[in-house]
This record gives structure tokens, C-alpha cells and sequence, in this order.
């Protein structure tokens, strides 16, 4: 290991840490809501499985979030996969914006979750808890439905967009 950052009671420098953080690869999903007449949908790479039995999922946004309130009112959330060709789509709800859904083509799941199309796999989910997180808020939901397709993942690894593909070592077995 190299580079190590000082101990906390020397500092704790957020920059270095969200580096280190950044060396995990994670998937890219577009969590996506509806309540009070409003939609929204947010891009998140803070999501993973909790609990196979019961079948529960994490995620997390920040406190600050203007979305926050509909995700507090709706009784259901979708978790949308983002497949490896969809990065417009991942810029898109990641960008701050009042309509972030103009010309994409939603379909509703149960709870009145919102679908996007062609993603790699789609989770539905109904609220079950919401924690707090430090600046975060956890999202912790039930899953009441799921799908998946052959398209291979879009994946953030150091602050860029990467590509999945099998390791040439995990053939030799």
C-alpha cells in the first residue's frame, strides 16, 4: 500500500478519502420515485443488496437532495441498472433539473415505481426503512419484483466510467 493518509487526529482530508473510496468499482444505477404529482430520479453508485431472506436492498442520498422529500412520500421505488451504453442517461439524472424524465419513455411498476428502458436490470421496491446516515439518508427497501437482460453493466471505477469483462484468469479453473 502507498500513499497513506494521516491518522484523524492529524486531519482527515475528504478529497483523499473519496479517492480510496473510488478504487472500489461500483455499478450505476438510476433510482427513481413518484409521489404528489411529482417524478424523480436520481443516479447512485451507493446501492447493493442487504438481505436475500427477506429480499432487502440499500442505498443511500444526501440529506440535501431536493429529491429527498418524494423519495419520504413514496411508497415504492425502482432501482434501474444502468446498462453499459446507457451513459447519456446516467449524466442525465445525475444533472440537477425539473424534468430529468423529457424523452425518456418510463413505464410504472408496482407502487407507481418508475422503469426506465433498457436498462441492464431493474429492481422494484417498497419502502421499508429510512436511517440516518451522517449527511446520507439509507434507503432500505423491500423487493416486491425484479428483471434482468443480457447487457452487460455500466460500472465507475476512479472517477470514470468503465466496462465489464471476464478476468483471463477465471477461465483457467
Amino acid at each position: 500500500m502507498t500513499d497513506l493518509s494521516p491518522p484523524a487526529a492529524t486531519g482527515f482530508d475528504p478529497r483523499a478519502f473519496r479517492a480510496a473510496l473510488g478504487c472500489f468499482a461500483t455499478g450505476i444505477t438510476v433510482i427513481t420515485a413518484q409521489a404528489g404529482g411529482r417524478r424523480v430520479g436520481v443516479t447512485a453508485n451507493s446501492f447493493n443488496s442487504l438481505s436475500l431472506d427477506p429480499p432487502l436492498i440499500l442505498w443511500s442520498l444526501v440529506k440535501t437532495s431536493a429529491s429527498y422529500p418524494v423519495f419520504e412520500a413514496a411508497s415504492h421505488f425502482a432501482v434501474n441498472i444502468l446498462a453499459h451504453d446507457q451513459i447519456a442517461l446516467c449524466r442525465a439524472f445525475a444533472a440537477r433539473g425539473d424534468d430529468k424524465f423529457a424523452g425518456v419513455a418510463v413505464t410504472e411498476g408496482q407502487g407507481g415505481c418508475l422503469l426506465l428502458p433498457g436498462t441492464c436490470a431493474t429492481i422494484e421496491c417498497a419502502r421499508e426503512a429510512v436511517l440516518d446516515g451522517g449527511d446520507h439518508w439509507l434507503l432500505i427497501g423491500r423487493v416486491t419484483g425484479f428483471a434482468q437482460t443480457d447487457a452487460a453493466p455500466l460500472l465507475y471505477h476512479r472517477g470514470a466510467y468503465s466496462l465489464a469483462q471476464p478476468h483471463p484468469q477465471a477461465a483457467a479453473r
